[in-house]
This record gives structure tokens, C-alpha cells and sequence, in this order.
């Protein structure tokens, strides 16, 4: 695994890439893409981070564990490849999507449009073997990712987290909620999404707090 990740993303993370912790964690991911079949792709594992610069993120919105099924995950929480069915969750952010701003619900799961506009869409864990879901939990994934959040956190304003979950909110618990506003709600998943993720309106909440700060919406 080459750590090729885009360069203000770089320079706001640079110190992790020479911790031990992050060192253990390369070595363990370059002998799991030798030794079974990992998700997503090695070449998009950074994805989000080299989609979504980080000068320019507007919105978060995080996720646990990439796709574990063939030819999901893509490297961006909750998106799949655009020839891939929808996943149930998304189906369910799509549709809520267009209930709270009058949208249709678009024709494949590929959420890079959000991405390239300022969404970053991070997952916790950044890898997973092949339909093993959490098979890399526990092994630095989450270090680095809580260290991306506090970076923004800390060096940004204005930033709209959306943490849809138990899982994500604790992992955001720590955000200023008077430099940023924090959306939190129950998971998309079909598990959950009737017990107050329908009707949180997270996608005209994100657009009006962007506007009222100067900050050009996202066209969802």
C-alpha cells in the first residue's frame, strides 16, 4: 500500500503516516491484498480524502466499514459503483433525499457528484476483506480517521457533520458544536431508519447552515 494521498490532505496528516501505529496498519493491509481479496480496490482506498480536499470540505458524512460485497465499494462512505444496485441503506438516504428537498432520487448509487462539490464521505475503517464485514476494525483504520476529524475540526469552520448512527456519533462526540453544526441522527440502515433517520431532513439542514455562513450550498 502506497500512502498517496492528496496534498493538503498531506499536509494535515503527514504525522500519522510516521507513527508506529500507521506503520503496523500499512504492513497488515499490504499482506491482506497479498493474501485474500480486500475491498475497495488498493488504488481507492484514499479515495475520499483525494476527491474531497481538505480546504475544501463543506460536509461530512461518515461511515463504519466499506462494502464487503463485489464490485462496491469505490473508496467513498455509503457510494457504490454506478453499475452496482443500490444498497439498502442508500436506498434509503435517497429517499429521504427526495422527500426532504423535492428531488429525484438518481438513477445509480455513485455519490462522487457530492464528493467533488465538498462532501466528504469517510468511512472509519478504510478497507475490509471480501465479505467479512468489520474484518479491519481494530487494526489503526479508526486512529487515522478520528485524526482527520479532529484536523478539521480544530483548523476549520463552518463544517456541516452528518453522523447517522450510534457508531458515528461517538465518533464525532468530541466536534465543536459552536464552530460547526453537528447533524445526528438514527442510521439509514432499514433497521433504523423508521426510528427518526425519515424526516430528519439532514440535506436542507446542511444547505441552510452553508448559506447562512457564505458558503455555497451542496446540489445534492
Amino acid at each position: 500500500m502506497n500512502v498517496k494521498i492528496e496534498e493538503s490532505w498531506n499536509e494535515a496528516l503527514h504525522q500519522e503516516f510516521e507513527k508506529g501505529y500507521f506503520k503496523e496498519l500499512v504492513q497488515f493491509v499490504k499482506e491482506e491484498y497479498h493474501s485474500a481479496q480486500i475491498f475497495p480496490p488498493a488504488k481507492a482506498i484514499f479515495a475520499a480524502f483525494n476527491a474531497t480536499p481538505f480546504d475544501k470540505v463543506k460536509v461530512v458524512i461518515l461511515g463504519q466499514d466499506p462494502y464487503h460485497g463485489d464490485n462496491q465499494a469505490n473508496g467513498l462512505s455509503f457510494s457504490v459503483n454506478s453499475t452496482e444496485q443500490c444498497p439498502p441503506s442508500l436506498i434509503n438516504i435517497y429517499k429521504e433525499m427526495q422527500d426532504d428537498l423535492g428531488i429525484p432520487i438518481p438513477e445509480n448509487g455513485d455519490l462522487s457528484k457530492w464528493a467533488q462539490q465538498g462532501v466528504l464521505l469517510l468511512n472509519s475503517t478504510l478497507t475490509v476483506r471480501a465479505h467479512q464485514a468489520g474484518s479491519h476494525q481494530g487494526k489503526g483504520w479508526e486512529e487515522f480517521t478520528d485524526e482527520a476529524i479532529m484536523r478539521l475540526a480544530q483548523d476549520r469552520e463552518h463544517i456541516v457533520f452528518i453522523l447517522w448512527g450510534s457508531y458515528a456519533i461517538k465518533k464525532g462526540a468530541f466536534i465543536n458544536r459552536s464552530k460547526h453544526l453537528v447533524l445526528t441522527s438514527p442510521h439509514p440502515s432499514p433497521l433504523s431508519a423508521y426510528r427518526g433517520f425519515f424526516g430528519s431532513r439532514p440535506f436542507s439542514k446542511a444547505n441552510d447552515y452553508l448559506r447562512a455562513n457564505g458558503v455555497s450550498p451542496i446540489n445534492w
